[in-house]
């Protein structure tokens, strides 16, 4: 049973993600709340698998939410999803920094927003390559300083490679195209290196591979 924790200020789409989610065998709603504050209290309370957190809330944002729960090793099984009006609007970077595994808008479809809370549920990132290549858009027109003491110096250069290509917007099975292995040696590569770096999930990796050099923003 996959237990989600639901926070959002707005009654009507908590209520409209409940009645999604209990609809499935396989879900369960284990609370919610109106603000971050709460969310976080209800986070340690129940240790849901998965936190569907708005970004913009009162008393504590969503984002301030997210960070506590990414800095507390406590909450490591808990996957935090953020939920956003906007797409990819000026939040969603800060979010995925602060430790979120990915991200939702709000007007997302049913069928994807279930595939969604299942894939986040598993531990894998919630992060498709479509959004990867925007954030990849967003740090050619403003690239992060650069953050020393990332753990580069601990990958292989396959793990080097793997990375790279993931911040470069591709999924594991194209990476094994582009390395000519398989995706299972792919995925292994890219699970290694996020050890190795603390990363959470594959959103925090491409966060990674961009601050800290390995990856370039390409300037045309």
């Amino acid at each position: 049973m996959i237990r989600v924790l639901l926070v959002d200020d707005q009654p009507l789409i908590r209520s409209g993600f409940r009645a999604l989610l209990e609809l499935e065998d396989d879900i369960e709603v284990v609370a919610e709340a109106a603000d971050g504050k709460k969310g976080l209290a209800l986070v340690k309370e129940q240790l849901p698998d998965v936190a569907l957190i708005d970004i913009q809330m009162p008393v504590m944002d969503g984002i301030e939410a997210t960070r506590r729960i990414a800095a507390d090793p406590a909450l490591a099984g808990v996957h935090v999803v953020m939920l956003t009006n906007y797409g990819m609007d000026e939040y969603v970077f800060d979010a995925l920094r602060a430790g979120a595994a990915g991200f939702l808008v709000k007007d997302i479809v049913p069928e994807d927003f279930l595939h969604a809370v299942r894939v986040a549920a598993r531990g894998d990132a919630l992060l498709a390559p479509a959004i990867t290549r925007k954030l990849i858009d967003r740090y050619v027109t403003q690239p992060p300083l650069t953050r020393a003491g990332t753990g580069l110096a601990e990958l292989t250069g396959r793990e080097r490679e793997a990375v790279a290509l993931v911040a470069q917007g591709l999924s594991n099975d194209e990476i094994a195209d582009r390395l000519v292995i398989s995706p299972l040696t792919a995925k292994t590569h890219i699970n290694r290196a996020m050890a190795k770096l603390q990363a959470r999930d594959r959103a925090q990796l491409v966060v990674l591979a961009y601050e800290s050099g390995l990856v370039a923003p390409r300037t045309s």
